[in-house]
């Protein structure tokens, strides 16, 4: 019986995962799948599934194949059960919320756009350390006394001293034939990454262009930390100014004021400088904003900031830039004529259903 249970859960994960592949699209522009349900998972809401299994029915009654007719004759599709429009006492169709980890929305993710693994670049990496239980000692404390090794040192030197007896096979430790279990303390590199959110704050964008990239920024998370062991998370928003502020800060501050792109880069360049070394961080950048920007002056500082400074330490700098009705859209453009660079990648979203196909841009190089 525990074996069927653990077939039947296992084929129904299979069921939700497909379903939930089958229309990644779907929740990604909308925002559906986003229901926080703890720390490491996320709640999906799915059309009703239930396992196929055969049911055995009245033999009193007739169905397909049981009654007249001959061979060949068309089989109907039966007698409807009220028409549209009409009242009824049948329960309706509801929907079913599952929960599902980030670890494998991620997987699904990468299967769904075909990303490939992100390899860290250059030696960003930060040394850890782990002690694993894999050598033994002749001195410990008892609560980690390895009995089986203990008992064959007092065999060996009962044998080595002729007292062993066969008939009688009483072994007999003494304090010099105790042993334990002793760590030994293993170095591995742990990848580090840092992710940089960055949005345009001002009067132009409005709460349709943030909840995109509120979405845009749930994906891009799950992704990059499927990749990396530790993963820090930096939000800055910007007008005229820039500013860090927490993760909630972040999605649901007010828009106001004008627009200078380039504060918002000093203030990346800032929380780099101080906390995130080049050679020890693997870094990425999302800038998202309408592309409208204060001054061809400022525009010009943006490219010398990203050219010089930006770009050469991240792994990733990545644009997306959201249609607004108030937006010029010329940052865009800009970076266009101006940057061409392996690490420098941009995308144009229109509207919701633009999402999935800029993080497919965004996140396709795996860099």
């Amino acid at each position: 019986m525990v074996i069927n249970i653990e077939g039947d859960h296992g084929r129904f994960r299979q069921i939700v995962r497909g379903r939930i592949k089958e229309n990644l699209r779907r929740y990604v522009t909308r925002g559906e799948m986003i229901v926080p349900k703890g720390k490491d998972s996320v709640s999906v809401s799915l059309p009703q599934v239930s396992l196929p299994r055969f049911r055995f029915g009245n033999q009193d009654e007739q169905g397909v194949g049981m009654g007249d007719g001959e061979v060949g004759d068309q089989v109907g599709e039966g007698q409807e059960q009220g028409g549209p429009g009409q009242a009824g006492n049948e329960e309706g169709e509801h929907e079913l919320e599952v929960e599902v980890s980030l670890e494998e929305m991620a997987k699904i993710l990468g299967e769904a756009l075909e990303l490939p693994n992100i390899e860290p670049r250059g030696q960003k990496d930060v040394e850890s350390f782990s002690d694993r239980y894999t050598s033994v000692s002749a001195v410990g404390p008892e609560s980690l006394a390895h009995f089986r090794r203990t008992y064959r040192q007092a065999l060996k030197r009962e044998i080595a001293a002729g007292s062993y007896l066969p008939e009688d096979p009483q072994v007999v430790p003494i304090r010099d034939d105790r042993r334990y279990r002793a760590p030994r303390r293993i170095h591995a590199p742990q990848n580090n990454a840092v992710i940089l959110y960055l949005m345009d704050v001002s009067g132009s964008m409005g709460e349709e262009q943030k909840e995109i990239v509120r979405l845009q920024s749930f994906w891009l998370d799950t992704w990059i930390r499927s990749q990396y062991k530790g993963v820090d998370t930096r939000f800055i928003i910007h007008d005229a100014v820039a500013r860090e502020v927490d993760r909630d800060t972040f999605f649901h501050v007010r828009e106001s004021g004008g627009t200078a792109i380039s504060s918002a880069y000093k203030k990346a360049l800032e929380i780099l400088d101080e906390k995130y070394p080049t050679e020890q961080w693997n870094i990425y950048l999302f800038h998202f904003s309408d592309g409208d920007n204060w001054s061809v002056d400022d525009t010009k500082e943006c490219l010398r900031l990203l050219s010089e400074d930006l770009l050469p330490r991240v792994n990733l700098f990545a644009y997306g830039q959201v249609n607004s009705p108030y937006g010029s859209g010329q940052f865009l453009k800009d970076l266009h004529q101006n940057l061409q660079q392996d690490n420098l990648v941009t995308a144009h979203v229109e509207d919701r259903e633009g999402i999935y196909d800029a993080i497919k841009t965004f996140l396709g190089k795996g860099v």
